[in-house]
C-alpha cells in the first residue's frame, strides 16, 4: 500500500513563508518523479512543480522564482518551500509520486496522491 504524508500547511501572512514535507512509503521499486499541485476553492487542480529522480525541476509560472522544490536524500521525500507568498497561493497543496510498479524494459508505472495540507496566505 503506497501512502504519501503531507505535512507543514498553515496560515502564514502575505510576503511570508512555508514550507511543505511529503514522505512517501511503499513503493514497491523506483520511485520516479515526485510533485506538488494545489487546488484552490471553487477551481480545478492546477500543476504546482515537479523533480524527477535524477533532481531536474520544472515549476509552473506562476510559482517560478518564488517557490523551490527539493527531494531528500533517500529519493522518498519532497519538499516545496514557498518565499514570497500571496493569496492567490491560498490551496490545498497535493503531493504526488511516480511510482514503478512492475520493472521491466517498458515498466508500468502509477501515480499515487497524498491527502493534502491547507496553505492559506492571508493578513
Amino acid at each position: 500500500q503506497v501512502q504519501l504524508v503531507e505535512s507543514g500547511g498553515g496560515l502564514v501572512q502575505p510576503g511570508g513563508s512555508l514550507r511543505l514535507s511529503c514522505a512517501a512509503s511503499g513503493c514497491m521499486f523506483s520511485i520516479n518523479a515526485m510533485g506538488w499541485h494545489r487546488q484552490a476553492p471553487g477551481k480545478e487542480r492546477e500543476f504546482v512543480a515537479t523533480i524527477t529522480s535524477g533532481g531536474s525541476t520544472v515549476y509552473a509560472d506562476s510559482v517560478k522564482g518564488r517557490f523551490t522544490i527539493s527531494r531528500g536524500n533517500a529519493k522518498n521525500t519532497v519538499y516545496l518551500q514557498m518565499d514570497t507568498l500571496k493569496p492567490d497561493d491560498t490551496a490545498v497543496y497535493y503531493c504526488n509520486a511516480d511510482c514503478t510498479v512492475v520493472p521491466g524494459i517498458v515498466p508500468t508505472r502509477r501515480d499515487y496522491w497524498g491527502q493534502g495540507t491547507q496553505v492559506t496566505v492571508s493578513s
